[in-house]
């Protein structure tokens, strides 16, 4: 065979292998995107030996048609199931809460939102384990892995849902920053 035969024998061999990736079907998301349009009520600065749950009060989530100029069905809406919150350090340290992962109701029409009032984003998994636990005041008021009685998160929100026609879809996450002191 020659060079060139082989290089369009590789070619083909990519392209069929591109057409079978599994991954294509699970991010069409049924000709959605799912956004979070919008938060209120975000805390910047939590006391922790004052909270055992932490939320936010107002979240929207928005479902717009990837092509505003096809015509959409309620095929399209976006039963909304979960939302999960997970962490990564502001500063230096490096231990982590346990991400927040929580069950929900609600749905999202094509071209419309849902909101959710009062979400919960930390809880006691997260208030009473390392490192957010070590700002207790029974426990010394300071992160042991910094020495610093401040801990500054980032936290991740993303939304998961399914169209009705049963496509999964899921928001971008959503950054932001909050200080834990004691």
């Amino acid at each position: 065979m020659t060079r060139v035969g082989k290089i369009l024998v590789a070619l083909a061999l990519v392209l069929v292998v591109g057409a079978c990736d599994s991954r294509l079907e699970k991010t069409d998301g049924g000709g959605v995107i799912l956004t979070i349009s919008d938060f209120d009520g975000l805390p910047i600065r939590v006391a922790v030996n004052s909270t055992n749950l932490l939320q936010i009060d107002e979240i929207t989530v928005s479902n717009i048609p990837k092509n505003p100029n096809l015509p959409t069905s309620a095929l399209m809406n976006v039963e909304i199931y979960s939302y999960e919150i997970t962490f990564t350090r502001a500063d230096d340290g490096t231990r982590l809460p346990v991400a927040f992962v929580r069950g929900i109701f609600g749905e999202a029409p094509v071209n419309g939102s849902f909101v959710l009032e009062n979400a919960p984003i930390m809880g006691f998994d997260q208030f009473n384990n390392p490192p957010l636990s070590d700002l207790l005041f029974q426990n010394g008021g300071i992160d042991t892995e910094t020495g610093r009685p401040r801990i500054a998160l980032n936290l991740r929100l993303r939304f998961f849902g399914r169209t009705l026609s049963g496509d999964e879809v899921q928001t971008q996450s959503a950054p932001f920053t909050i200080d834990f002191v004691p």
